[in-house]
Formats: C-alpha cells, sequence, structure tokens
C-alpha cells in the first residue's frame, strides 16, 4: 500500500470533528470559549522506548499515553492529537490494524480523536511521534514555576515500576514469579498515567510535572523553575510490591532514577488526601535532595539522559 491507502484505511477511521477525515492538507480546531488550549508533543522510538517486537498495539497506546501525561500535568483535558509516523520496511498490514487498534482504544478512553499528520517510510527504526492538543479554563495551567517554601510535594501511582520492566526485558537476573514479571512489563510497555486526575490539580497544585525522565530528575525542573530547594522523603516514595522483590535493598535509589513511570509529581499545601502520597517537603534553597530516614542519600544520576 502507498501512504495514501494507509492513512486511508488504518487512520481515517481515527479522525474526528476538524481533520476533514484525513483528506486536507491541515484541520481546524474550533476555539472554546474561556479556555486556554494547551500543546504538547513527545516521540517514542524503537531501541530507546520499546522493542521492535513488542505487541503494535501496546507501542501505539503508550506513545498517545506519554503525550497524554504531560498534559495531565499542566491540569487539561486532552481533545486531539497529531500522528507523524516512521515506518520501516517490512511494516505488514497486521501490524498496523493493531497498532490503529491500539491507538483507538485509547483516544476512545479519553475522549480524543486524530488530526492528521504525516505517514512516512523510514530507513532506520520504527518512529512514533504524537503532538496532543487540550484545554484548560483561561489562565489556569499549571506550571512548573508555582513551588514555594513550605509547600509538601506528593506523587500519583507508583515509582520505578517501568524501569523494571526494562531491566527485565534486558535479561537482568530475577526471581520473579510469572505474575510480578507481567506486572513491570506491562508498565514498561503501557505507562498508567493519571490522565483523569489532572483537572483535579486546579486550584490545589501551585506546579506540577509528569515523571518521564526520573522522580529526582523531573522534580529537579520544578525546583530550578521555582527557585527552591526539594527533599525526597525516600521512606514515603510509592513502591510496588513486584518492583520491592526485583531490586531488593537497592530499589529506592534506582527506582527514583529510572524514569518511563508517566505519573504526576507535584507540589501543594500539607496535609492533603487523595489518590497520591506525600513523599516530601519543598524548602528555600536549591536543587533536590533524596533522604532515607533523615540521612541524605548521595545520587550520581538523577534521571535519564537523552544525549
Amino acid at each position: 500500500m502507498n501512504e495514501f491507502e494507509i492513512i486511508e484505511r488504518y487512520f481515517a477511521p481515527l479522525a474526528g470533528d476538524g481533520a476533514f477525515g484525513l483528506k486536507d492538507d491541515a484541520a481546524v480546531i474550533p476555539p472554546r470559549s474561556g479556555f486556554d488550549l494547551v500543546v504538547t508533543t513527545d516521540q517514542v522510538s524503537e531501541g530507546t522506548d520499546f522493542f521492535r517486537n513488542d505487541p503494535p498495539d501496546t507501542i501505539a497506546r503508550k506513545a498517545l499515553l506519554v503525550n497524554l501525561s504531560d498534559l495531565a500535568a499542566k491540569g487539561a483535558g486532552p481533545k486531539y492529537y497529531l500522528l507523524s509516523l516512521l515506518l520501516p520496511e517490512g511494516v505488514t498490514p497486521e501490524w498496523l490494524s493493531a497498532f490503529t487498534s491500539g491507538l483507538a482504544e485509547e483516544q476512545g478512553r479519553w475522549g480524543l480523536s486524530l488530526l492528521g499528520g504525516d505517514t512516512s517510510r523510514a530507513e532506520g527504526p520504527l518512529s512514533v511521534g504524537i503532538t496532543a492538543f487540550g484545554f484548560v479554563p483561561c489562565g489556569h495551567m499549571i506550571r512548573r514555576s508555582g513551588a514555594k517554601a513550605g509547600e509538601a510535594v506528593y506523587v500519583t501511582g507508583t515509582i520505578g515500576d517501568s524501569g523494571g520492566g526494562l531491566a527485565i526485558l534486558k535479561l537482568e537476573k530475577h526471581a520473579l514469579d510469572a505474575e510480578q514479571k507481567g506486572y513491570l512489563i506491562g508498565r514498561y510497555r503501557v505507562p498508567h498515567p493519571p490522565v483523569d486526575f489532572g483537572a483535579s490539580l486546579m486550584g490545589r497544585a501551585s506546579a506540577a510535572v509528569d515523571v518521564s525522565d526520573g522522580l529526582i530528575a523531573d522534580l529537579g525542573h520544578v525546583a530550578s523553575a521555582s527557585g527552591v530547594r526539594i527533599i525526597v522523603e525516600g521512606e514515603q516514595v510509592p513502591l510496588s510490591a513486584p518492583l520491592k522483590a526485583l531490586w531488593g535493598a537497592d530499589v529506592l535509589l534506582r527506582a527514583v532514577t529510572a524514569g518511563d513511570d508517566y505519573q504526576i509529581a507535584f507540589t501543594a499545601a500539607p496535609g492533603l488526601s487523595g489518590p497520591f502520597t506525600q513523599i516530601g517537603r519543598v524548602e528555600a534553597g536549591q536543587g533536590v535532595s533524596l533522604t532515607l530516614n533523615g540521612r541524605e542519600i548521595a545520587i550520581t544520576k538523577p534521571g535519564y539522559r537523552h544525549f
């Protein structure tokens, strides 16, 4: 099939209002009175973010969800996305069908639709780039720069599970049972960002960031943008039982620097309760420190580095 046959057969069914059935060179995003349009983009590539033999639907779902994680951290609800797809030789109709099924499942779950994009042949590895669009009430997008001394630090979900799944896929030795192994690999292949939690951050969070490069690294962005110091209390960091079984005594340091969690870390008033865990505090100063029972733990590499 050529590019246009691929688009018509597999991607046009994912298009919604403003996309013109993917038969035009551009799309229209209708304005929404009282809302700001929030835009984010992220790319996942074979060999870095997934493996070539991963199920195609999980590749598609991860590509979309890592962008929805960014929108959620801004307090924005997702609405549209653009897709840029570089396909290597050998991609079959069966692969494309499974890939688009994954997209359809996630966009249906979160109420967004495809606006368009680009489909090309790649000489190198498979690459999937997505630009996602969402809406937030005017002036209420949550930035990284609002954290203040005296506030607490919170995080949703558990930390490090994706890193554990990647370690297993890279053949790190372990003694996990099939259920534990499947859980961690599943979190690597398909993240579970709290997409519907993002709106509840408005009026509550002073700053927020999605945890993509590692909890310590991403909180470092908040600390830098806000001009504060963040203390992460290691004994409070939420860790899953399978991850503890995998990494044992090394679990804390590896988990907070592993990345690919796509949970939300945010700062807010102390003592809040909800589907999140209080893991630290904000102080005057700069940078991020990790402590365990009051003792600081040295960190040589705070998270994943792209270059």
